[in-house]
């Protein structure tokens, strides 16, 4: 009844978002004669902050359409290599005419980037892939919004996250490198531990940035959210059916609203304090203030359901049951072993002041790895930065993609497998797909 209350007042809003929009305009028009009255500024910039507060937020495009290699510009096309139910794989191809600049390319790590389903969609991690786009061919998982999945598509579960990952490494193949940011760095360890567990191969690198491996090293307010409800209280008070609107109609969700509305409520003096001086901004005319405040905010507010299997199973599996740190998970009948892994090198990635997955969270899967050699493992905090600054703005392009670039090109030998261990053989697919990769 939640979200079709929900959907209902976002119907009741969109015409006076609407409306806002258009008056706006009519007072900042420089040909509308409204434009000249005394305070137009002031009402131009009121109705535009009225009009973004009521106005829904669709997932924003990626817009990412050329990129800097060695000072060269070059043309990048997104394309779908793989479509799923849940999850698109999208590949972000580099174009040149220059010759030199594309053997080049051709040369550069693979880097598949686990984006998290947490709430938000993937173009979170724009800035993310746009810098990675410099020194690597870059892939991205694009999860779908649940309420657009059909019931007909079957459930989502944890389980399901896991084999959507390895089958993305199986495809891209053993040269692929592994880049998790928050969320999925839980899921992403399973995958790749079950594979080596079984003898297949695992990536060049893993790259873990802000997650919670072992969510009880310096608990935030999220953290105990998860930790002090029952698994039986989030089933009653978050997930919902998706409304008759939706292709998705039915499916039990974890509604996006809802987190959006948990994520404002943790800072609601920040984010009032943000809107209030976005309206300063546009009435003294700072163009460029404003225009970043609203690329933040198209981002931040567009968000997308989860399906309530995938949610409540990681919610007890990784907040509640510590399942990964205690030794128990269970995937489908094959116990996750992190120190299985031998071959694949470890960077994992901290926030100073991340208030989303606190200090050694991450650092904590060097604990679990110890098949790994202390040579080729790795820990790196980002001072100043909270959970954000890790993997987007200054501080990430500035301190820590440097680490990961020089990490990923530093481990890009193979390393022999122990002798014990049974190498399987990438699908034969696989061949075909790196070849083609620029």
């Amino acid at each position: 009844m939640l979200y079709q209350l929900y959907e209902t007042q976002r119907a009741l809003l969109s015409p006076f978002a609407e409306f806002a929009s258009a008056t706006g305009k009519l007072y900042s028009h420089p040909l509308s004669p409204f434009a000249q009255a005394p305070g137009s500024q002031r009402m131009a910039a009121g109705f535009d902050l009225m009009h973004r507060l009521t106005k829904d937020y669709e997932k924003p495009a990626f817009g990412i359409t050329s990129v800097q290699v060695d000072g060269v510009d070059v043309a990048v096309q997104e394309q779908v290599i793989e479509a799923k139910p849940f999850c698109r794989l999208l590949r972000f191809k580099r174009y040149t005419d220059n010759a030199q600049m594309l053997e080049r390319m051709r040369a550069q790590p693979i880097v598949l980037v686990v984006a998290p389903l947490s709430g938000h969609h993937s173009t979170l991690l724009r800035d993310t892939v746009r810098t990675l786009l410099q020194d690597h061919k870059v892939y991205i998982t694009d999860w779908v919004d649940a309420r657009m999945v059909p019931l007909a598509d079957g459930e989502f579960h944890l389980a399901d996250y896991i084999a959507y990952v390895q089958n993305f490494i199986r495809s891209l193949g053993p040269e692929v490198n592994v880049i998790s940011v928050c969320q999925p760095t839980v899921p992403v360890l399973a995958a790749i531990s079950l594979l080596a567990s079984k003898g297949e191969f695992t990536p060049r690198t893993m790259t873990m940035m802000g997650g919670p491996i072992d969510a009880r090293k310096s608990p935030t307010a999220v953290n105990n959210l998860a930790m002090n409800r029952t698994h039986e209280w989030f089933e009653q008070n978050v997930i919902y059916r998706v409304p008759q609107n939706f292709p998705g109609a039915g499916r039990r969700v974890y509604p996006g609203f809802m987190q959006h509305t948990g994520f404002v409520a943790m800072n609601p003096d920040r984010h009032a304090n943000s809107h209030w001086d976005y309206f300063l901004d546009l009435v003294r005319g700072d163009d460029d203030s404003a225009e970043a405040h609203r690329q933040f905010y198209d981002e931040y507010n567009a968000v997308l359901d989860m399906d309530a299997d995938y949610y409540l199973e990681t919610i007890k599996t990784v907040f509640q049951d510590f399942s990964l740190v205690h030794g128990t998970w269970n995937v489908r009948g094959e116990l996750v072993r992190p120190q299985d892994i031998t071959t694949t090198a470890l960077l994992t990635v901290e926030g100073e002041l991340d208030d989303i997955s606190g200090a050694g969270q991450t650092e904590a899967a060097h604990g679990l790895c110890s098949g790994i050699p202390a040579d080729r493992r790795q820990h790196y905090l980002v001072q100043g930065a909270g959970h954000y600054g890790i993997f987007s703005g200054r501080r990430w392009r500035e301190m820590a993609y440097p680490e990961v670039r020089k990490f990923i090109l530093a481990h890009q030998q193979p390393v022999a497998e122990p002798a014990s261990q049974q190498v399987v053989a990438a699908p034969a697919t696989a061949k075909g797909k790196k070849s083609a990769a620029t």
